[in-house]
């Protein structure tokens, strides 16, 4: 009795005897040709070997060797190998380190959660996570998201109308712009994150809203109200904990409801001309005023400059006659002439006269009248300095 050469599927070579060994051929199983004593080349074995392994690990059935000279022997079970279990290895520790291994790009932070707990926060770049212990949970935080809020934005028609602390209703669209800024807090601390923030946020509106009037919010105090309403949101977030950062509030529209806002553009546009005609009043009052003080200031002035003069011109005489008594103390006859002549020269400087002679020397005798009776010397006089 001959021995059976088992190759890859069990079928070896025929003996020289009369009876046949089949192969079989994981292609259907044929008679496979071959001469006595003849072998396969090594490297179709391999080929062939390395398909069994793998139809065995992926649930097949491999081939059995044949036991026996004419009888053939039915297929065994598959065969475990060392190469077979430490190939199955391997491929289950690829598939464990492609489980735990997980890469963060630079907008992003990983949140690491041991056995559903909290346990460390991953930075960007290529993180381990030992599966399935160690579960991660990636979120972008530099991504701005948005919440539109108001009348014309958001889910309720009434939400962007509020009461003004002068008892005005205003429609009001402002726009919450936020990121992430702690992933563990933002995953844990918060329920519906988007939901809080807008609740939020129209709380902090309505507040601020109702401590204001009508005309400031619709007109300077835009910018005031977002740059408050900003911290209020944010103070009010981090009383939560939420782990998110407002990073600015776009106020949009600040108008009456649209019921009312012809009448309403009425009333400016009566409040401006009100405004404009006051500034003019308020200019022509200042501009009179200026000028009433301008010459109060001058008469003043002059009224000084007047006191002043008549004071010095006062003290002057005063002294000047101090001074003439004692020359008269001193000598009389001679000052009283004095002031006779000085008397004479100022009352005749401002009198327009002329001076003629009594007599005129005449022939031999007597004196005789030297001019006619009527003479107009002031008419020549007169001509003369016209003349000059």
């Amino acid at each position: 009795m001959s021995s059976n050469n088992g190759g890859p599927w069990g079928g070896g070579g025929g003996s020289g005897g009369g009876g046949d060994n089949r192969g079989n051929d994981p292609r259907g199983g044929g008679r496979r040709p071959g001469n006595s004593g003849s072998q396969i080349p090594e490297i179709d074995q391999i080929v062939k070997k390395g398909q069994e392994q793998l139809r065995v690990l992926m649930g097949g059935k491999g081939g059995g060797r044949n036991n026996g000279g004419g009888g053939g022997g039915g297929p065994s079970g598959p065969a475990l190998t060392r190469g077979t279990i430490g190939l199955a290895l391997v491929g289950v520790v690829i598939l464990w380190l492609f489980a735990s291994f997980y890469t963060v790009r630079p907008e992003e932070q990983s949140v690491e959660l041991f056995l559903g707990k909290y346990s460390s926060t991953g930075g960007p770049g290529l993180n381990f996570a030992p599966w399935p212990f160690v579960t991660a949970e990636v979120i972008p935080t530099t991504r701005e998201r948005t919440e539109d809020l108001g009348t014309g934005r958001g889910s309720r028609q009434d939400e962007g109308l509020m009461l003004t602390g002068d008892e005005n209703i205003v429609d009001i669209d402002f726009q919450v712009v936020w990121n992430i800024n702690n992933p563990a807090m933002f995953l844990f601390n918060l329920r519906d994150p988007e939901s809080t923030i807008r609740a939020v946020a129209e709380s902090a509106m309505r507040e601020i809203i109702a401590q204001s009037e009508l005309s400031p919010i619709l007109n300077r105090d835009r910018g005031l109200i977002a740059s408050t309403l900003q911290d209020a949101i944010q103070k009010a977030l981090d009383s939560y904990d939420s782990g998110m950062n407002v990073v600015r509030v776009n106020f949009d529209k600040a108008d009456p409801p649209k019921e009312v806002i012809d009448s309403f553009r009425e009333v400016q546009a009566a409040e401006q001309q009100r405004d404009r005609l006051k500034k003019l009043a308020d200019a022509y009052a200042n501009r009179v005023l200026a000028g009433a003080r301008g010459e109060a200031a001058q008469t003043v002035e002059e009224s000084e400059g007047y006191r002043a003069r008549v004071v010095n011109e006062a003290e002057g005489e005063a002294s000047r006659f101090t001074a003439v008594l004692s020359e008269y103390k001193k000598a009389p006859e001679v000052t009283r002439q004095r002031l006779y002549l000085e008397t004479m020269e100022q009352v005749f400087s401002d009198v327009d006269k002329v001076i003629l002679d009594e007599n005129v020397a005449g022939g031999s005798g007597g004196g005789q009248q030297g001019v006619v009776p009527y003479l107009s010397l002031n008419e020549l006089r007169r001509n003369q300095e016209k003349t000059q």
